[in-house]
């Protein structure tokens, strides 16, 4: 009758029903000699929580940690955010503040003909390359015919 009980309590124990009552039933009856034979697997699962009972952490905790200053670092990186401020704010403020206005209608058609040409080549760069892109989607197309 014993044994039915322990089963029954087995059972309960694997699906999570077990009280504590019925848990340190079942931790006697696998810590006692006279363990069923088909039992036997679990003797090592309830002996083991017995066993880890009795262990004793021996290593001293160390109560004081080090600590970092972070306070020095943090008025460091302060500092050279404020000198990196001060440095562009300078440095803009001595650059000459020129427009690109002109007075003279005739040197600003010059000027903006320059600009335009000087865009036009990079656009033409641009354009050009594009032609490698198609001349290489043709080849595709003639080896790997859909």
């Amino acid at each position: 009758m014993e044994l039915d009980r322990i089963e029954n309590l087995l059972e309960k124990y694997f699906e999570g029903e077990t009280s504590i009552a019925e848990e340190k039933e079942l931790k006697v009856y696998f810590s006692s000699g006279d363990v069923a034979q088909h039992l036997e697997q679990y003797k090592a699962i309830f002996g083991y929580f017995s066993e880890a009972k009795e262990q004793k952490f021996g290593q001293k905790v160390p109560l004081k940690t080090t600590k970092r200053n972070v306070a020095w670092l943090s008025i460091a990186a302060s500092v050279v955010v404020l000198l990196g401020m001060f440095t562009f704010y300078n440095y803009n403020m001595n650059q000459n503040q020129d427009l690109g206005t002109y007075d003279d209608p005739q040197k600003a058609f010059e000027e903006t003909q320059r600009a335009l040409n000087l865009l036009s080549k990079n656009v033409n760069v641009g354009v050009q390359s594009m032609e490698y892109v198609n001349e290489y989607q043709e080849s595709k197309e003639l080896i790997f015919k859909n």
